[in-house]
């Protein structure tokens, strides 16, 4: 069942302990337990809601960088991402298996202010070996949601 409670959770963070428990059929003290324990054991680590951007007056560019670097002995890649992710400006960071370590995601207003940033904060670092930088032009899909309506296909099929 702790399974099942966390996909609904993560499908759907507005989800009451009541609403889950109708949708599985079982007793709301439980689910409100289970949900505290989740929550305690770092299992639950946020309550996030997805905003479509680009329907907003809200400006900014999406960022997704590429990092080779050296870990130094005895640290390895954890303080170097960890250095990473004090930055404001990045949104996700991943150790990665493949042609480079840590792929990062990171925001700004405008597309010279993402350049500034590998350029004056990251690129600098000791550990940074080189850096490969990939603008998101659209996003269609994020965590399983969809940002975009699909359109219906109107066409007719003709059997002969």
């Amino acid at each position: 069942m702790d399974n099942e409670i966390l996909e609904l959770l993560d499908r759907d963070s507005n989800l009451t302990a009541r609403d889950i428990a109708v949708m599985l059929e079982a007793d709301e003290s439980e689910i409100e337990r289970r949900i505290d324990y989740f929550k305690n054991e770092g299992i639950i680590v946020g309550n996030k809601i997805m905003i479509n951007w680009r329907k907003t007056s809200r400006e900014f560019v999406t960022a997704l960088i590429e990092l080779k670097v050296t870990p130094q002995f005895g640290r390895g890649f954890d303080q170097i991402a960890e250095r990473f992710y004090q930055y404001e400006q990045v949104k996700s960071v991943y150790l990665m298996s493949g042609a480079y370590d840590l792929a990062l995601q990171i925001e700004g207003t405008n597309l010279n202010e993402v350049a500034l940033f590998v350029a004056e904060k990251l690129a600098p670092m000791d550990a940074v070996v080189s850096t490969a930088t990939h603008f998101v032009l659209k996003k269609y899909k994020e965590d399983g949601i969809m940002f975009e309506n699909k359109p219906s296909d109107d066409r007719q099929v003709m059997v002969l």
